[in-house]
């Protein structure tokens, strides 16, 4: 491959260094079992790609969500559709420091899921392959809305085979925040605990900053804030609140 790109003219030098450059960075081991630290490349040139064409459920699910969140920071907006609740989650961002973010986005969770449906559902299943299968199996059914296209893989729990991992493509509120601080305060480390308390089943949220994709592991307690390497990440050059809120996001 590399021997290629050495036939390619002296106009395509550039683009064959920068191809060059990512295959090699493809064939290091480390991408596969860890976070890795994004490249200033990567997070110079991440932006959107996927176009939503959201139905009447995601519509109302999203006009649903972003009103929750307004109503527990109390900082509304004019917006529509998934703009409307980007909106929400920046002004809470901007407004409050990381552990306010994060209480109040399980607030805004309480507001929006019924108490009495999520305690039946905790009461039905309890943790158990069947339960952690069965979250993985509707999240990409009911929630594609809020973060993309997702598929359900299998890992080992226990010594067993399960299907109890969701992995998501392109995280849609990634890709619309650009925003590391964002996506730890306002959706992995407030998901977690809410997942875990409401419905009794542990997740692990595990974001890869350098494809804007990630992994929910369901049945799997996420590390220690200190040992989460998604918690020590620099954010995107293309921030779209960098100026605002300095060049550390999660602060």
């Amino acid at each position: 491959m590399e021997a290629n790109c050495f036939r390619l003219n002296i106009s395509s030098s550039t683009l064959c260094s920068y191809h060059c450059r990512k295959i090699i960075t493809i064939h290091n081991p480390s991408v596969v079992a860890m976070l890795r630290r994004p490249s200033d490349d990567i997070r110079g040139e991440t932006g959107k790609t996927n176009a939503y064409k959201d139905n009447l459920f995601d519509r109302l699910a999203i006009n649903h969500l972003s009103k929750s969140v307004q109503a527990a920071t109390g900082l509304g907006n004019n917006k529509s559709g998934y703009e409307s609740l980007v909106e929400a989650a920046t002004a809470a961002k901007l407004k409050f420091d990381p552990i306010h973010q994060q209480e109040v986005v399980i607030q805004a969770l309480d507001r929006a899921f019924p108490k009495p449906i999520l305690s039946l559902i905790k009461t039905l299943l309890p943790p158990s392959k069947l339960a952690r299968e069965y979250f993985a199996a509707f999240t990409p059914l009911f929630f594609a809305w809020l973060v993309g296209p997702s598929e359900v893989r299998e890992s080992e729990v226990n010594g067993r085979r399960e299907k109890n991992v969701v992995f998501i493509r392109k995280c849609r509120f990634l890709e619309e925040t650009n925003c590391v601080g964002m996506c730890i305060n306002l959706c992995k480390m407030p998901s977690q605990s809410f997942i875990k308390g409401s419905l009794g089943m542990p997740v692990n949220m595990v974001p890869n900053f350098d494809d804007m994709s990630c992994e929910m592991i369901f049945g799997q307690d996420p590390p220690a804030s200190t040992d989460d390497p998604a918690l020590k990440q620099p954010c995107y050059k293309l921030c779209k609140t960098y100026k605002k809120h300095g060049p550390n996001c999660l602060n």
